[in-house]
């Protein structure tokens, strides 16, 4: 990380949130019990057995089955979706510390009646605890030393297919966290955990209080704090990219609040060609993390 202010930019800090969609620099303007897999009778919709969320789909389940610090509760397969899986889980019960909850095999509409309606649950659900919390701290110690650190923060992004598909960007290119305020952003349920496909289990989702304060943290920690902004002057291939980088998007619309902009110490923007106003947030956050991943 260098100390040098890079474009003039200063380290120094400079509301009620707003619900809304951003320009983000990518336009000119703008989600018990042991043993093995097993068949139990058919019945009637899922009963919730303590506290828990429902994941749904292939990869979302089985990453969230071999993740050791998630704990399942019910498992629900179709006859499908057991002889397609079924080898796989009995892998994962065999080598996770706990076990795995044996896997209830049911007709379709009995997932169906336990999901959002038109959620695409390939045949496979599970009831599963949530993640322990994590925060900034926790990511400023897992990052320590790391030359090349990357971490997004989300600035009200509340669609969770953008946010789930942001997390599984980030989990392809190497970013340890993605941070997002508690207020207006989705919850890590079912829809998220799908769009994440997966990479919910690999890459930490922490919710501050204060983005403002948290990009705070993290410059204290070594971050360059990058904003990306449709209107920003440095196109995002020519800016100065090295070192511990914080990327930080708004969502489609209103795009990052001012605070959060005068927390940033660079603005940057993905040049589009004439024509189009922006990209979709998460599709900005993959084009500007693949950026971030070649440089290193």
């Amino acid at each position: 990380m260098k100390d040098k202010h890079r474009n003039g930019r200063s380290h120094e800090a400079s509301g009620q949130p707003r619900n809304g969609n951003g320009r983000n620099g990518h336009g000119r303007s703008p989600g018990t019990g042991n043993g093995r897999p097993g068949a139990r009778p058919q019945g009637g919709p899922p009963q919730p057995r303590g506290k828990g969320l429902w994941l749904y789909g292939i990869h979302p389940v089985l990453a969230a089955l071999a993740n050791p610090r998630r704990r399942a509760l019910r498992v629900l397969m179709t006859p499908d979706a057991e002889a397609s899986i079924g080898a796989r889980l009995e892998v994962l019960g065999q080598s996770n510390p706990s076990g795995l909850p044996t896997p209830e095999i049911v007709t379709r509409d009995v997932i169906d009646r336990s999901l959002p309606r038109g959620a695409v649950h390939q045949g496979v659900a599970a009831q599963v605890q949530g993640l322990d919390d994590t925060d900034i701290e926790d990511i400023c110690r897992a990052t320590e030393g790391l030359d090349n650190a990357r971490v997004v923060i989300l600035d009200q992004v509340t669609d969770p297919h953008n946010v789930g598909a942001v997390i599984r960007s980030a989990a392809a290119f190497g970013a340890a966290a993605v941070i997002l305020p508690e207020r207006n952003s989705p919850g890590d349920g079912g829809v998220l955990a799908k769009s994440a496909s997966g990479a919910l289990e690999r890459v930490a989702l922490v919710r501050v209080v204060n983005l403002a304060r948290a990009l705070q943290r993290l410059k204290q920690a070594g971050f360059w704090c990058v904003g990306l902004d449709g209107d920003a002057q440095t196109p995002i291939n020519e800016a100065d990219l090295s070192g511990r980088v914080a990327l930080v998007l708004g969502a489609e619309g209103e795009g990052l609040r001012r605070l959060t902009r005068e927390h940033c110490d660079l603005m940057v923007r993905i040049p589009i060609n004439r024509g189009m106003d922006s990209l979709n947030v998460s599709n900005a956050a993959a084009v500007a993390l693949y950026e971030l991943a070649r440089r290193a």
